[in-house]
Order: structure tokens, then sequence, then C-alpha cells
């Protein structure tokens, strides 16, 4: 059971951290370029909100264990609170791992340039997994 955030703040809408494009814009989806490449990826507008949405959530949650550590907060509630933060970001990471394999790497595969998105992932999961 994933545990609620401790804190009921509203939150100001997240900075877009994609950089849109012209035809991005009239399709309603987002283009974003990984790191040294300049290919274009786009994604659609509600899976991109369905991410910021959780990690917004998961902003708030973490604010609330730091609230928690100021008020001296028993160490096993708080680090219950940790666990449900480290699930949270384990399920984000999943929607973008599921995202980037639908889209990207599918997109990569019609493009003739599969070979070169999979090593990208690979070294990305790389850093990502322990």
């Amino acid at each position: 059971m994933e545990a609620k955030p401790l804190t009921n703040s509203t939150h100001p809408s997240p900075q877009k951290i994609l950089h849109p494009s012209e035809n991005a814009h009239q399709h309603g989806d987002r283009v974003h370029t990984h790191e040294g490449q300049g290919k274009p990826h786009v994604h659609s507008e509600a899976s991109l909100r369905q991410i910021v949405n959780r990690l917004s959530r998961i902003e708030g949650h973490i604010r609330g264990i730091k609230t928690m550590v100021t008020e001296s907060r028993p160490c096993p509630e708080v680090l219950i609170q940790i666990a449900a933060v480290r699930g949270a970001i384990d399920r984000v990471a999943r929607l973008i791992l599921d995202e980037h394999l639908s889209e990207c790497i599918a997109r990569a595969a019609d493009e003739g340039n599969i070979d070169e998105e999979i090593e990208q992932l690979k070294a990305a999961l790389d850093r990502f997994l322990p």
C-alpha cells in the first residue's frame, strides 16, 4: 500500500523541461532530444502530464519527509515514508521506460537507427540499475 503525502499543499505548475517544436504543437505532443543527439522524440501530452503529475506528488511527499525529520518524528516512520518515495520513483521510471520502448525505440526501428537507440538505452540502464 502506497503511503500518502504528508502535506496537502498545492503545487505550482511544473516547469516544462521538454522543448516544443512547431510540428509537435500542431499534434498536441512534445518533443525532446537525447543528450548529444539532436534527434527529436515526440511524446503525447497525456503521457507527459501523467509523469509530471507523479513527480509533483513525489516532490510533495519528500517535503513531508523533510518536515518529519525537522519535527524529530520517529525514525521508523521516516524510513517508511522514504520507502514509499522510492517505490513511487521506481513507478515513474517504469512509466518513462515503457514510454521509451513503445514510442522512441519503435520510432527508431521505423527510421532505421534502432542499434544506436538501443545502445543509448543500455547506457542509461547501466547508470539507472544498481
